[in-house]
């Protein structure tokens, strides 16, 4: 019973990580600007003002914006569907779909912050990473290990 609570703690912290990962402000910084998904905030005087991603190559940018909401999305869901397998299906059918959605939700948020890696701020010389770009990439690393236990969970029961 540890071991199940153990795993809904790792479950919604990747979840909060993913949620803040896709929604805050700080996947490119530099000392004026910080970028997220949605927008650019650019530090004119001392005030930050809100700017469209009007230079972002717009196939790149939907990509990665809708594969971080569907990272999202799958892994609240296969939060659901964790427990609605806990109490209903027998030893043996348990955690099976639970494991596809975290590991459908792996794949997006390392589809994400790939195609951010490779085709966004290619040509920037000045800022980094912020501190949403690492949690996607945090995400990415414990979904997989909770997709990997899910499955193995599923063996040990039969």
């Amino acid at each position: 019973m540890l071991v199940l609570a153990g795993i809904v703690v790792v479950h919604i912290t990747t979840i909060i990580l993913l949620l803040v990962a896709t929604i805050d402000n700080a996947w490119w910084i530099t000392n004026t600007v910080s970028t997220d998904l949605w927008g650019r905030w650019e530090l004119t005087g001392s005030d930050w003002h809100y700017v469209n991603l009007k230079d972002y190559p717009e196939e790149f940018l939907q990509a990665v914006q809708a594969t971080s909401v569907l990272a999202c999305v799958f892994a609240i869901l296969a939060l659901f569907v964790f427990v609605a397998q806990l109490f209903t299906l027998p030893k043996g059918q348990r955690f099976t779909f639970t494991g596809i959605l975290q590991l459908i939700a792996c794949l997006c948020i390392m589809i994400a912050a790939s195609i951010y890696t490779a085709e966004l701020h290619t040509s920037d010389t000045e800022g980094g990473y912020g501190h949403s770009y690492v949690l996607a990439w945090i995400s990415f690393v414990l979904t997989l290990l909770l997709a990997i236990t899910y499955l193995v969970l599923r063996k040990k029961s039969e």
